[in-house]
């Protein structure tokens, strides 16, 4: 029999259903993040030998949250429906610890934007400066195809990998700071919609779990 009653009740079957679209959050979560590791431009720009990881760094954090999600999604459910004080106090708890992961990456990628783009600015650079290399030309002219630009500065437009370049070709450098900023700002905003449906989750569980609670008490 069911402990609690009437709006309650109402707000158990709530909780049913935002945990099912957490789980479905969490799917989606995951699958962006496969999306960004495993994206072709993505792997061609940073998966060479001696490319920066950073940005992966990130990526990681965002699957690790979004199997974490799936998870606490279904203990969630489970939780409500057998109107269970500890199941519902647990998933407060890890709604608890995925949050402070998620602010924890948001201010990783906050602080380290500048780097990240730096880093493949300045790996994209030493490339192209190393004409002599067969595997450095290989790596710019990947740039180069992906991100359709050429150097990344006057001084590399006289590089004979740029001269068959139109004159209105982007440099590198600008094109490397735009493709990075979309992806993180993907990012971004997959983890401050998260935030935001984590923080109603807590309080939909919180108010069923006391609620729980009191009806053993008057019982």
């Amino acid at each position: 029999m069911s402990k609690v009653q009437g709006g309650m009740k109402c707000l158990k079957y709530l909780l049913f259903i935002f945990n099912f679209i957490f789980w479905l959050s969490g799917l989606l979560v995951l699958a962006v993040g496969l999306w960004l590791r495993f994206d072709p431009e993505t792997v061609e720009l940073l998966t060479d030998d001696g490319a920066p990881d950073t940005f992966f760094i990130a990526v990681y954090i965002l699957l690790g949250a979004g199997g974490l999600m799936m998870i606490v999604g279904f203990f969630g459910c489970f939780g409500a429906v057998r109107e269970s004080q500890c199941l519902l106090a647990s998933f407060f708890a890890c709604l608890m610890i995925i949050f402070g992961a998620e602010i924890s990456a948001g201010v990783f990628g906050f602080i380290n934007k500048e780097q990240i783009v730096e880093e493949v600015q300045k790996f994209y650079s030493s490339s192209i400066a190393d004409a002599t290399n067969s595997n450095s030309t290989a790596i710019a002219l990947i740039y180069h195809r992906t991100l359709n630009c050429c150097g990344g500065s006057m001084s590399d437009l006289s590089n004979e990998l740029c001269a068959d370049a139109p004159p209105d070709t982007k440099d590198c450098l600008s094109a490397i700071t735009d493709f990075l900023n979309e992806k993180l700002h993907i990012i971004g905003y997959i983890g401050i919609g998260i935030a935001g449906v984590m923080i109603i989750g807590m309080i939909f569980s919180m108010v069923l779990c006391c609620a729980i609670r009191n009806s053993r008490e008057v019982i």
